[in-house]
Order: C-alpha cells, then sequence, then structure tokens
C-alpha cells in the first residue's frame, strides 16, 4: 500500500477488503490469505484460495461479485484495457501474536472463471512462486 501512495505516515487509512484497485496505477492487489480461520474470517468470506501449482493460482471472489459487474468485467479483460493484477500471498492472518506479513508473488494473467456469486478465477503467474511458498500455498499436496 505504501508503495502505491496509499499509505505513509501521514495517512493510514484502514483496509479490510482482500483488493483493491489503483485506477491512477491500472492496478488491482490481491491480498490473500490462504488458511482462513472461523474466529478471523465469516463463513461468507472464508473463500478458496490456493495455488494449482507453481504457476496457476486459484482465486474467488467476494461473494457479491457477478460475471456481469464491472470488476469482474475488468478482471476478464484486464490485458485488453491495459490493466495490471498483482499477487500478494500470506499463510496466516496472524502468526505469533504478530500480523503476517504479505509476500509478492508477482503479476498474474487471467486464464479462466467459472461461477456467479463468487465467481472462482484461475491465473496465471509471469514467474513460478517462491518454491518455500508453494506447499503452504497448495492446499492438494499433502
Amino acid at each position: 500500500m505504501a508503495a502505491f501512495g496509499y499509505w505513509n505516515e501521514e495517512k493510514a487509512p484502514s483496509f479490510r477488503e482482500g483488493v483493491k484497485y489503483f485506477e491512477e496505477k491500472t492496478t488491482d492487489i490481491f491480498f490473500i490469505t490462504l488458511n482462513k480461520s472461523d474466529k478471523d474470517f465469516l463463513p461468507s468470506t472464508l473463500y478458496e484460495d490456493y495455488a494449482i501449482n507453481e504457476r496457476l493460482f486459484h482465486w474467488q471472489t467476494q461473494s457479491r461479485t457477478s460475471e456481469d459487474s464491472k470488476t469482474a468485467q475488468r478482471y476478464i479483460h484486464h490485458k485488453q484495457l491495459g490493466t495490471r493484477i498483482a499477487l500478494f500471498v500470506r499463510e496466516y492472518k496472524e502468526e505469533h501474536n504478530y500480523t503476517s506479513p504479505f509476500v509478492f508473488l508477482g503479476e498474474a494473467e487471467y486464464v479462466k472463471h467459472e461461477g456467479n456469486k463468487p465467481m472462482s478465477f484461475v491465473w496465471r503467474l509471469k514467474v513460478d512462486m517462491p518454491p518455500a511458498m508453494v506447499p503452504a500455498a497448495n492446499k492438494v499436496i499433502v
């Protein structure tokens, strides 16, 4: 948020959503918590977010996002519109009584989507996910 001028020493607006669109920078930033606990998240915000492999990432929108919404259309057509998608991920909201930091996975490109309210997207990362993050992000591999 600081890198985009949204947060600094003079201004620290609260931010609770998992996505922030910076229109002037034509960038959507996704903040993804992989392991959500019932005590920290409402049932309506327990989204299915996980790595499919080192390059593909499954991400679910908020429950009110429909396929024909302006936001969903921006995600689907981001390349044609010239907008960017940036993924930041953390395993847990909090660890050892401290807020967990997010790891920047990089920019991603639209692959496909399905569903409606919420929508499920598959994104292709431009670079492989850091190897240490893959086991935590991929809930399928045990």
